[in-house]
């Protein structure tokens, strides 16, 4: 399971070091992608370790049979995947491609999401939460419902 919010900076060749508290459960080979959702607001990268990025796969594969959509989004998803290690510094590199995507500069932030690993543009993080989060009150009420 991954957790919390790390602030790194990305240097000119793509490199960023990968939080310590990641390292271990991401194992020795993992893939970066491109957020499935593609939406403006939330684009970002995603890191899933050798094992949650098999059952994803799965699960794609079974649209990839489907409506055109489905597969055009399984073809745009695959050929943006970077499988990826960590070097001896605690760095991996991150492709210009994935970079641009995700509108990634100097400063980004890797943001635990239970399954995965997202990477966010500092800002844009930080935009991100002042818009989406709901009042005190809302959010109160649907945890009330789900028993938290």
């Amino acid at each position: 399971m991954f957790y919390g919010e790390y602030h790194q900076n990305i240097d000119d060749k793509g490199r960023v070091i990968i939080p310590a508290k990641f390292r271990q459960p991401l194992g020795t080979v993992f893939y970066i992608t491109k957020d499935l959702w593609n939406q403006e607001d939330e684009r970002c990268l995603c890191i899933y370790s050798q094992e949650e990025f098999d059952k994803l796969r799965e699960k794609l594969a079974g649209l990839s049979r489907g409506p055109k959509q489905s597969r055009a989004l399984s073809r745009v998803f695959y050929a943006s995947v970077q499988d990826s290690s960590i070097d001896k510094q605690g760095r991996v590199l991150i492709s210009a491609d994935l970079k641009d995507h995700a509108g990634l500069n100097r400063e980004i932030v890797f943001v635990g999401v239970d399954d995965h690993i997202e990477i966010w543009n500092q800002e844009k993080w930080e935009l991100y939460n002042e818009e989406s989060f709901e009042t005190d009150d809302e959010l109160a009420e649907r945890l009330g419902q789900l028993g938290i």
